[in-house]
């Protein structure tokens, strides 16, 4: 298997069979094997049956179900299950094009990059329809991710990420926080590892059904920041611990 595809899904009954379609799509025109994976996590409304009725309706296709909430569990569980040399983690609502995803992998990218992350800042990333208020709570929130634990990067939070499968194996089970925080925690302890990260610029299309809460979970993160580099300095993310 190339390619895992993992799909972290909460309430999303209503974009998930739009998303599905186009994902099966794109992967069927491709000349390497892929799976999807779909980690519904927790959710209120119908999102798991939703995922259920896809199966069959493409090869290699799985639905997993975690009864906690959160975004980074979800994200942990589907990185570990996985059997892809590379696995890829997408948001549901495919703010970046499906058709985006090629750029991540080899031959388009060295092959001794362990790990692709998408960027909304870095030169050439483009931003269709997001409200001028949401764009610079982002960048309030990267300041503080630069600041604190990852100096250098342009966009952390952009939910698509390419891990190569022994990377991800190694970061996933070290990582600890199940929210959103996660994706800078990983970011860090990739940054412990040594490994060699690529920041890649994306269109992406602005969701208005977006969950981010911006003072709520920006207050939320700066303290998660704090934790990550605590855990730091205890060893929680050294290699034998």
């Amino acid at each position: 298997m190339f390619l895992s595809l993992i799909i972290p899904a909460y309430n999303e009954s209503k974009r998930l069979p739009q998303t599905l379609e186009r994902v099966f799509d794109f992967l069927r025109a491709q000349p390497y094997e892929a799976e999807v994976l779909v980690v519904e996590n927790g959710s209120s409304d119908d999102t798991l049956q939703t995922a259920k009725r896809f199966e069959g309706a493409y090869p290699h296709y799985r639905v997993l179900h975690l009864d906690a909430r959160g975004k980074g569990l979800a994200v942990r569980a589907g990185m570990l299950a996985a059997v892809g040399e590379y696995r890829f983690m997408c948001d549901a609502d495919l703010s970046m094009p499906i058709e985006e995803v090629n750029r991540f992998l080899p031959p388009q990218i060295d092959p001794s990059c362990d790990i692709v992350i998408a960027s909304r800042e870095a030169p050439g990333a483009v931003r269709y329809d997001e409200p001028f208020y949401r764009h610079w709570g982002g960048r309030v929130i990267n300041f503080f991710i630069r600041l604190l634990v990852l100096p250098g990067f342009q966009d952390t939070q952009c939910g698509f990420k390419c891990f190569r499968a022994e990377v991800a194996e190694d970061l996933f089970r070290h990582q600890t926080f199940q929210g959103i925080s996660f994706d800078p925690e990983v970011l860090y302890i990739a940054r412990l590892r040594g490994y060699k990260i690529q920041e890649i610029p994306v269109p992406w299309y602005y969701n208005g059904e977006s969950r981010i809460r911006l003072v709520r979970d920006t207050l939320s993160l700066i303290r998660d920041l704090l934790t990550i580099r605590r855990n730091a300095r205890r060893g929680v993310y050294d290699p034998t611990h």
